[in-house]
């Protein structure tokens, strides 16, 4: 029996410049409480998304530290877990228009949001990245981490999607 040859690797998918600027427009524009937050996209791939929050007076909950509140910390993994759903969906129809694709996500929503606080959030700005752990047909989940300036992990999300 002859050995069956390996499948060739899947070819990284990449987005076109018309849909990159209107998930930009739609998450840092549209989605007013992204807007409010200061949070940015930095990395939008696939398999994985980055966004940056910059400090401001208006972030703070700690007035004493200067430290970020908790609730923007949260609000913020939960944004960069939904964005990185949008990708996944988004790399998932490449037969579609970028306009097609944009559409398909006026029906996400968080069903379950979960964030571990690991040490407090003081610095000028903070890194986020997401992953999707699983893209299913109603569902996804999503990984989440909340980075000081130094690289340094402050907080963890883990997220539910709906999706359909």
């Amino acid at each position: 029996m002859t050995p069956t040859p390996p499948l060739p690797a899947a070819a990284p998918t990449e987005f076109e410049p018309e849909f990159i600027a209107g998930l930009k427009t739609l998450f840092e524009e549209k989605i007013v409480f992204n807007r409010v937050l200061g949070l940015k996209i930095t990395l939008l791939l696939p398999a994985r998304v980055a966004g940056r929050i910059t400090m401001t007076d208006q972030l703070v909950g700690h007035y004493a530290q200067n430290r970020i509140h908790g609730g923007v910390i949260s609000a913020g993994l939960d944004a960069m877990g939904g964005l990185a759903v949008m990708a996944a969906i988004g790399a998932r129809h490449m037969d579609e228009s970028p306009l097609q694709r944009l559409q398909r996500f006026s029906k996400l929503g968080t069903i379950d949001l979960r964030v571990d606080y690991l040490r407090p959030g003081i610095g000028e700005y903070f890194e986020l990245r997401a992953e999707v752990m699983r893209l299913g047909s109603r569902v996804a989940s999503t990984r989440m981490e909340f980075l000081g300036a130094d690289g340094k992990l402050l907080s963890t999300g883990a997220g539910a999607y709906i999706v359909s």
